[in-house]
């Protein structure tokens, strides 16, 4: 097979740690090839290399067969290279085409041709069956499109190797089918695939071949069609990994959240909660399941305390909650794992000392008054970052140095050990590897067994039939339907998700209905 990239003895370090260690990569002329890792393991850090945001200490990378030293994106561009980055760099009140074009601008005099920057976006998109609208604005757009953008935006500067970080982390199952179907159009017409993941799922059904990195060394590279699951989490994480949450009998106590005829409105003042009605209790998981953007932010915004509702009533540990502020909700006994890390979880330029207390800070041991007690405040930082097994040379490194699945640790860790009635999980293992997911789901689950009561928000349909005891679906801001995790199947949710209904039939059995 042609090599039309060859990384050879790549050797990458940061302050305190050596993120490839003497990295041997290559890749073939149109295939997929998984770069698979635990969080923090270097395969970002490998790819920014390649892509010339980084420059290695010792190695080189050869493209098509001729040594390149890549020491821009620019020059990656120019190589044919491109990158799709796992947070987005699209300017959000621009149109598609405009997204497009910037820095690559066509002129009619002095004024952008604007008319030929939508047909070019238009032809680029039907070409590879994008289906996305070159005068739509990104800001009004799904995150599955965007990353379609995103693509479609490296494809117009010429790449002829995509380089995809964590493509399927924010997308739904729809989405991640539908991106599948594209890449492998796009392998069709030449181009060669890096992808950078940790979800197994998709490895097996995407990929041709399979590099496994662990702590910045190449563990072994795989024919795809050679192993299977289990084998890849093995070499993934270096012990074998249970797959499969074990769970006791639920036992539950009193409602703990009660949400009664709870309506929101979202930054548009248009309604996305709708009269939500649902009880948790002590003791149970309760899961919200539903496509991205049918009102889950904005209920979990408002039962927190972060969005005011319009109507209703939230009612946690007893007591009425409803439009208080965070820090009373908080106090009332609510942990939070926010959905946006970057947003609501965490101060990137804190370090992880300061990060680890956040929402008790104001509190014994960690502080008197106006004073902090710092060395009970890093005896604690300390002991989240062993037990929760984040990895970071030091607990003075700022938040914003560490990998996205190291940072969620942190956030669950910090949650968790609130010691609250209630634990809100939106999104909680997004972004993370198996080894990370198999630790946050036996946590929850714990918790669960300790008699709190988990609200848990996931588009991970797998996480959803896991974890929950219950599932609530919503669609267009309301709950459609509650089924117990029993009676629940990945087709009966899917139907329900979309915005069909499930009808009882005379035999006993079930059939379903569009709307």
């Amino acid at each position: 097979m042609e090599k039309v990239i060859e990384m050879k003895n790549i050797t990458k370090v940061f302050p305190g740690t050596i993120a490839n260690d003497d990295v041997n990569f290559d890749l073939d002329k149109g295939e997929i090839h998984v770069l698979l890792g635990e969080n923090g393991a270097g395969k970002t850090t490998l790819m920014n290399v390649l892509y010339g945001l980084y420059q290695q200490e010792k190695g080189d990378i050869y493209v098509n067969g001729q040594l390149a030293n890549i020491k821009s994106p620019k020059e990656a561009i120019k190589l044919g290279i491109g990158m799709v980055h796992q947070h987005f760099m699209l300017v959000h009140n621009f149109t598609v085409a405009q997204n497009m074009v910037l820095g690559y601008e066509t002129r009619k005099g002095l004024v952008i041709d604007m008319k030929k920057a939508e047909k070019e976006t238009k032809e680029l998109s039907e070409k590879y069956g994008f289906n996305v609208d070159p005068k739509a604005v990104i800001q009004d757009m799904t995150v599955g499109q965007q990353q379609k953008v995103e693509i479609l935006k490296a494809l117009y500067r010429g790449a002829e190797i995509l380089i995809l970080d964590e493509p399927t982390a924010v997308l739904t199952p729809q989405e991640i089918k539908e991106l599948g179907i594209i890449l492998k159009n796009l392998v069709k017409e030449g181009k060669s695939i890096i992808l950078i993941t940790h979800k197994l799922k998709e490895v097996k059904s995407m990929s041709d071949r399979v590099t496994i990195i662990r702590r910045g060394k190449v563990i072994d590279v795989v024919n795809t069609k050679d192993t299977d699951i289990d084998n890849l989490a093995e070499m993934m994480v270096g012990r074998k990994v249970n797959l499969v949450v074990e769970k006791k009998k639920i036992k539950t106590g009193d409602t703990v959240l009660k949400i009664d005829n709870l309506k929101v409105l979202d930054n548009r003042n248009l309604p996305a909660v709708r009269g939500v009605n649902l009880e948790l209790k002590k003791g149970e998981i309760l899961a919200i399941a539903g496509v991205d953007g049918n009102g889950q932010t904005e209920l979990i915004e408002a039962v927190t305390g972060l969005r005011k509702a319009e109507s209703g009533n939230v009612e946690l540990a007893g007591k009425d909650v409803t439009n208080k502020s965070p820090k009373e909700i908080i106090e009332t006994g609510l942990g939070h794992i926010a959905e946006d890390r970057h947003k609501r979880g965490l101060v990137l330029k804190f370090s992880l000392v300061e990060n680890s207390i956040l929402g008790y800070h104001y509190k014994a041991p960690f502080a008197k008054g106006i004073m902090m007690n710092y060395p009970k405040i890093r005896e604690w930082s300390k002991k989240l970052i062993k037990n929760y097994d984040v990895r970071t040379p030091n607990e003075d490194v700022e938040a914003a140095a560490l990998s996205g699945g190291n940072q969620q640790k942190v956030i669950v860790a910090r949650e968790i050990e609130k010691d609250p009635e209630v634990i809100i999980a939106a999104q909680p293992t997004r972004g993370l590897d198996v080894g990370a997911i198999e630790y946050i789901h036996k946590r929850l689950v714990e918790e669960r067994d300790n008699g709190r009561g988990i609200l848990l928000v996931s588009l991970e349909l797998d996480e959803v039939l896991s974890l929950a005891d219950r599932i609530a679906v919503i669609y267009d801001g309301e709950i459609v339907d509650v089924l117990n995790r029993e009676d629940a199947t990945e087709q009966k949710l899917g139907i329900l998700m979309a915005g069909g209904t499930l009808h009882k039939v005379e035999n006993g059995g079930e059939k379903n209905e569009e709307n």
